[in-house]
């Protein structure tokens, strides 16, 4: 069995540069790579490219790289939680490349399964698809989009084994398995980290094949992005 386990943070982000393109696993603020964050926050990487579903909120999640203007690029298919991007959007300090959010999903998995590209309908007659080739199957349009190209994939589970393999829980599992295996390097945090075999085979999510390194996260804040309450 290999052991993919390291011993802290600063290990599973050994190779980390200025410049890279990153995948950043979870939805709205569930499921994040908290750890992965801090730690690149801390690093002061710079001029990175984010591929991400959605850029946190202004103190949380991807925002905190946002504030120290560290990102040079986010493509996302739902930013409008964070004020901060918005600023360095209309500002032109951020370049941003909106995505469908099905799209964003497909060519995260079309990497992570080998394939170079997918047609996709979405986006079809509109921005999304100036400059891209279309074709037609079966009487419906189609746009060809590229798979993603990353460097690392930063991804956050519920559970997982020395060997790799990983549970998620809930909302977690939207972005974060399809990003597993889709970069060069897939770092995976879990809540809870167990010795290879202890997990149940038929719960494993992600095998521990598309995972590179994993290791035991800490201090999860786990923030509730919209809090709705019923009046007393």
């Amino acid at each position: 069995m290999i052991r993919k386990k390291v011993d802290n943070i600063k290990e599973a982000l050994e190779g980390v540069q200025d410049g890279m393109t990153f995948m950043l696993g979870g939805f709205g603020l569930c499921g994040i790579p908290e750890n992965a964050i801090a730690e690149l926050v801390n690093l002061g990487i710079k001029d990175i490219t984010c591929i991400s579903n959605n850029a946190g909120v202004d103190d949380f999640g991807l925002g905190l790289l946002l504030q120290k203007k560290q990102i040079k690029k986010m493509i996302s298919s739902y930013v409008g939680e964070n004020d901060e991007f918005e600023r360095q959007m209309l500002s032109g300090e951020l370049e941003v490349e909106l995505t469908p959010q099905g799209t964003l999903a497909e060519k995260c998995r079309a990497a992570k399964a080998g394939f170079p590209a997918i047609y996709t309908p979405a986006g079809y007659g509109t921005e999304v698809a100036e400059g891209k080739e279309t074709r037609e199957f079966n009487g419906k349009m189609y746009v060809l989009e590229m798979a993603y190209k990353a460097d690392f994939s930063f991804v956050k589970a519920w559970k997982g084994d020395e060997a790799g393999n990983l549970i998620f829980k809930g909302t977690a599992r939207n972005f974060n398995p399809c990003m597993c295996g889709a970069a060069n390097i897939t770092v995976a945090e879990v809540e809870e980290l167990v010795p290879a075999g202890e997990l149940d085979p038929n719960e494993i999510h992600v095998p521990g094949i598309f995972v590179k390194r994993i290791f035991q996260g800490k201090n999860y804040e786990k923030r509730i992005e919209q809090l709705t309450v019923r009046s007393r």
